[in-house]
């Protein structure tokens, strides 16, 4: 041990269950889908989807639509919402106690954010879809 602090590089599952509905909401296109709806497609608690969509909408990641019609949509194209925004959004900043242990831990996270910030949720629609054996229905 060299005297620093363990290292925790911290991506929820709050992240993790974001990005894919994220990725619904994505192949659904610009009409409003109900947070129901979502959760039962990704099998996902109606309370805590509606948690995460709560912090995504305040972010400015999501726009809630009201009435009859109503539910959520992207609040831009999903090619310009990255993986590492949305986890930052629900987890904060991404590897901070690495930065400060630098070296291996460092380079590590600094992957990691890289893949993140590189990867839209768009590109998470896509891949779905290709192992689904379906095709996008807009984006």
């Amino acid at each position: 041990m060299t005297g620093k602090r363990d290292v925790v590089i911290s991506v929820t599952s709050k992240s993790r269950y974001a990005v894919v509905a994220l990725a619904e909401l994505a192949r659904a296109g610009d009409s409003p889908m109900p947070i129901g709806q979502v959760a039962e497609r990704r099998r996902i608690p109606v309370q805590f989807l509606e948690q995460l969509f709560s912090t995504l909408r305040r972010a400015g990641i999501l726009i809630s639509h009201r009435g009859a019609k109503g539910g959520y949509t992207l609040a831009r194209p999903a090619d310009e919402i990255t993986v590492l925004e949305v986890v930052q959004a629900l987890d904060g900043v991404v590897g901070q106690e690495a930065k400060e242990a630098g070296g291996i831990w460092e380079s590590g996270v600094e992957s990691l954010r890289d893949t993140f910030r590189s990867t839209t949720i768009a590109d998470i629609a896509r891949r779905e879809a290709e192992e689904a054996g379906t095709g996008m229905y807009h984006i």
